[in-house]
């Protein structure tokens, strides 16, 4: 079995994590193979859109603990193993965003700890209504301080804070309420919500998209004047575009743009 199935379409790229008898747990394979797909996924001009889903009853459990706790038998209790974790574990969820293709997070189930960062980091993410969401490590002990880069930076300080502090789990309402999903839908809807969005997304100019993903998570970290400067700047940069030309051009004449 492939723990990371890969599914072509209209443009449109769909990784599913395949490991359902572990709720899609992050393991060490499905991070190497998550994070190998990312980089291939990168470089290949036809993908405009990605999304990303569970196989089976879950979206994904976070870490898998049985592999971190026999991590624990090396010499030094585990310390270098779930360090180089962690570390594997961010530069994946970075690599989400540093892809040129806006990354959608399609949600069953749960998606808790690190599966729940993994929503968080998603550049989009649509949910059925029955899903629950926590970064519920606290209730075992470890607190969840990994997945909470992604949460704080999705979610108000307040409501990721009692989640953290509690493990207490949201529902797919709640979710839509803080800005941890763009949206819940009936569990019949969630595959064809999740490809309406991704086809609708993969219908534009990829160089603006491109251009406009890179620039998002840049200007979010500056000051308000520094990250007028620099969107400016990108502006500019995308005015440029012999495509941007055409696109332009089109609309004041009323017709599609050619961007074959």
């Amino acid at each position: 079995m492939t723990i990371l199935e890969r599914n072509d379409a209209a443009s449109v790229t769909t990784l599913t994590l395949n490991a359902p008898d572990r709720l899609n747990a992050l393991s060490d394979a499905m991070l190497a193979a998550l994070h190998h797909e990312l980089d291939v996924i990168a470089d290949d001009t036809t993908v405009r859109a990605v999304i990303i889903r569970g196989a089976g009853k879950a979206f994904c459990a976070g870490h898998d603990l049985k592999e971190m706790q026999a991590g624990r038998q090396a010499e030094d209790g585990g310390a270098a193993y779930f360090k180089d974790l962690f570390d594997r574990c961010a530069a994946m969820m970075q690599r989400i965003q540093t892809l040129p293709q806006p990354v959608i997070a399609q949600v069953h189930g749960i998606a808790t700890a690190a599966g729940c960062q993994l929503v968080a980091t998603c550049d989009l993410a649509i949910a059925s209504d029955d899903t629950r969401f926590g970064v519920n490590g606290v209730n075992i002990g470890l607190f969840c301080s990994t997945p909470m880069v992604a949460l704080t930076r999705n979610i108000p300080r307040k409501a990721a804070f009692e989640m953290l502090t509690t493990g207490r789990f949201i529902n797919a309402r709640e979710a839509q309420e803080v800005g941890l999903i763009n949206r819940s839908v009936h569990s019949d809807a969630l595959g064809r919500e999740t490809a309406e969005l991704a086809q609708a997304i993969a219908g534009k100019l990829p160089s603006a998209v491109k251009i406009g993903k890179a620039a998002f998570y840049e200007q979010v970290q500056m000051t308000t004047a520094q990250a007028y400067a620099y969107a400016g700047n990108v502006m500019v940069q995308n005015m440029l575009d012999a495509q941007t030309d055409e696109g332009i051009t089109a609309f004041l004449e009323k017709r599609d743009p050619d961007w074959a």
